[in-house]
C-alpha cells in the first residue's frame, strides 16, 4: 500500500467512522429524546477525557515504566534525538519497563508530555539497529498524533456501549413499573450493544491503518528501516511463539494498541514456521515469517485485532522500501 493510498485509507476510515457515530446517535436521539442521551454523551466524554490526562502515570504503574537516564544507555538516546530532529518533534522522554517480553511504546498526556517506552526484553531480544528501527515507529506514532486521533476514534463506540449498557440494567431493574416501554428499551440496548460491536471494529481497522502509517515513518527516517523493521517484528514474533506468555500476566489487555507488537495475537503470526530463531540468519527468519500462509481464518482473525498480521507488515514494509528507493 502506497503512502498516499494508506493516508486516503486513514482519512475514509475515520470518515466511515464518524458518519455512522453521527447516524446512530441521530436515530438514538429521535427515539429516546435530547436530555438524558446528552447527559450520558458528556459522561463518557469527560471519563475519556479525564482517562487520557492520567493514562500515563496508570501505565507507569502498569508496565513498570521509569526514566531512563541518558548516562544509562547514551545510544539509545541518541537514537531518538537523532530521529525527532529528522522528524522535527520535540524530543519525547524515553522511558524503560521492566517487563520481559520484547516491546515498545509511544504515549503521553498534556500533562506528561510525549513519551517513548521500551521494555527489557526489547533491549535483549533485538539488535542495536532493529531498536532504533521500533523507535523510529514508535515516534511515527507520536508525530501522527495517534494518541489523540485513536483517543479520539475509541470515545465513539464508547458511547453506545455505556447507553447500552445503561438501558440493559434500566429493562431489568424496571420490573412491572415499565412494562409498557420494557420492549422498545430492551430493543434500544441491544441495538447500542450492536452499533458498539460495529464501530469497535471500524477502530481496530483504523488501529491496524495506523501502525502501517508509524512502520512508514521508520522507514523514511532511519537508515535501511524496513529490513531493520521487518528483522524486528519476525524476532518478536517468534519470541512470542515460543515463551506463550499470556497478556494478562503482563497487563497489556487495556492499553494494547499502543504496542509495537500486540502479544495477543503475535505469536499466532508465527506458528507453522518450525524454526528457532537462533539456528537461522535473520534474513533467513525474515523470509519464513513474511512466506507463512495467510489463511481465511487469519484474515477473520485480523478484524478483531489492533495490530496487522506480521507477515503483511512485512511484505508492506518491502513494497514501502521499493516505492522510496
Amino acid at each position: 500500500m502506497g503512502l498516499v493510498k494508506l493516508r486516503l485509507t486513514i482519512a475514509a476510515t475515520l470518515a466511515v467512522l464518524i458518519g455512522l457515530s453521527t447516524l446512530f446517535f441521530s436515530v438514538l436521539l429521535t427515539l429516546l429524546g435530547g436530555f438524558s442521551t446528552y447527559s450520558m454523551l458528556a459522561m463518557v466524554v469527560g471519563f475519556n477525557l479525564l482517562q487520557w490526562l492520567i493514562a500515563p502515570y496508570l501505565i507507569g504503574l502498569m508496565y513498570r515504566v521509569k526514566e531512563l537516564p541518558e548516562s544509562s544507555n547514551p545510544k539509545l538516546h541518541a537514537y531518538v534525538r537523532r530521529i525527532a530532529e529528522s522528524t522535527r518533534i520535540k524530543m519525547p522522554k524515553l522511558m524503560i519497563s521492566s517487563l520481559s517480553i520484547p516491546n515498545a511504546f509511544a504515549y503521553g498526556s498534556p500533562l506528561s508530555g510525549n513519551r517513548v517506552a521500551v521494555t527489557q526484553g526489547l533491549l535483549d531480544t533485538l539488535e542495536e539497529e532493529e531498536v532504533e528501527a521500533v523507535l523510529g515507529h514508535e515516534l511515527g506514532h507520536l508525530k501522527h498524533r495517534d494518541v489523540q486521533v485513536m483517543m479520539f476514534a475509541s470515545v465513539l463506540p464508547s458511547i453506545f456501549y455505556y447507553i447500552g449498557y445503561s438501558f440493559m440494567w434500566s429493562s431489568m431493574l424496571g420490573g412491572n413499573r415499565r412494562n409498557n416501554n420494557s420492549g422498545a428499551v430492551i430493543l434500544i440496548a441491544i441495538g447500542s450493544m450492536v452499533i458498539y460491536f460495529v464501530l469497535s471494529l471500524v477502530v481496530m481497522g483504523l488501529s491496524r491503518l495506523r501502525e502501517y502509517y508509524a512502520d512508514t515513518h521508520a522507514v523514511k527516517h532511519v537508515n535501511d528501516g524496513a529490513r531493520k523493521l521487518s528483522e524486528a517484528l519476525a524476532k518478536i514474533s517468534t519470541f512470542s511463539q515460543r515463551s506463550r506468555m499470556p497478556a494478562k500476566s503482563i497487563h497489556v489487555a487495556g492499553f494494547k494498541t499502543l504496542l509495537f507488537s500486540d502479544p495477543d495475537t503475535s505469536h499466532r503470526d508465527a506458528t507453522e514456521i518450525g524454526i528457532s530463531r537462533y539456528r537461522t540468519s535473520d534474513q533467513m527468519l525474515v523470509e519464513q515469517v513474511a512466506s507463512r500462509r495467510f489463511t481465511t481464518a487469519d484474515r477473520i482473525l485480523e478484524l478483531f485485532s489492533t495490530h496487522p498480521h506480521t507477515a503483511k507488515r512485512i511484505k508492506t514494509l518491502r513494497d514501502l522500501d521499493a516505492k522510496i528507493q
